[in-house]
C-alpha cells in the first residue's frame, strides 16, 4: 500500500482517478466505494444515501449521494451492472468513508457487465499511485483525519 500525504492508495484495487472510487474484483462482482484521497478532500461525512439493491446503474452514473461539511454530490460508479448489496453501516454512520474508506466504508456491492472492460477503463499498481502523486502534489492534497 502506497501512502502519500497520508492517503493511502491500495496498489492492489482499481481506481477511476477522475471520480475518486476505487473498485475491488470479487469473482463477478465488484466493490465500490470512495478513496481516501476523495473522502480527504470532502471533509467529515455527515449524509449518505445509497441506490437500492436490484437497481441497474451505468458506468459513470451515480450509485449513492453524500454531504460532507465541504461537499454535497454523487459517487459515480465506473462499472456497469447491478447493485446487489448496499452497505447500510454506511448510511448509517457516514464516518465510517473517513475512518476507513477501502474496508469499513464502501458503498456498493455491483454484478458487473462486463468484467474485462471494466478492468480495462481503470488504472492500478503503481500507475494508480503515479497518477494520484501528482494529483496531491498539485493541490496540495493531505489527509487530517
Amino acid at each position: 500500500m502506497a501512502l502519500i500525504n497520508g492517503c493511502n492508495i491500495p496498489e492492489d484495487l482499481y481506481y477511476d482517478g477522475e471520480h475518486d472510487v476505487w473498485v475491488r474484483f470479487e469473482d463477478d462482482t465488484v466493490v465500490v466505494g470512495m478513496t481516501d484521497i476523495a473522502q480527504s478532500l470532502a471533509g467529515r461525512f455527515l449524509y449518505a444515501h445509497i441506490k437500492e439493491a436490484g437497481k441497474h446503474v451505468e458506468a459513470g452514473k451515480s450509485i449513492a449521494t453524500v454531504e460532507s461539511s465541504k461537499w454535497v454530490g454523487p459517487v459515480r460508479t465506473p462499472i456497469a451492472g447491478e447493485i446487489i448489496a448496499v452497505n447500510e453501516k454506511v448510511e448509517d454512520d457516514p464516518r465510517l468513508i473517513n475512518k476507513s474508506p477501502y474496508n469499513d466504508g464502501w458503498i456498493a456491492r455491483l454484478r458487473c457487465d462486463d468484467i474485462e472492460s471494466a478492468k480495462a477503463k481503470l488504472i492500478t499498481g503503481e500507475a494508480a499511485v503515479e497518477v494520484y502523486r501528482k494529483r496531491m502534489e498539485k493541490e496540495n492534497v493531505k489527509n487530517h483525519l
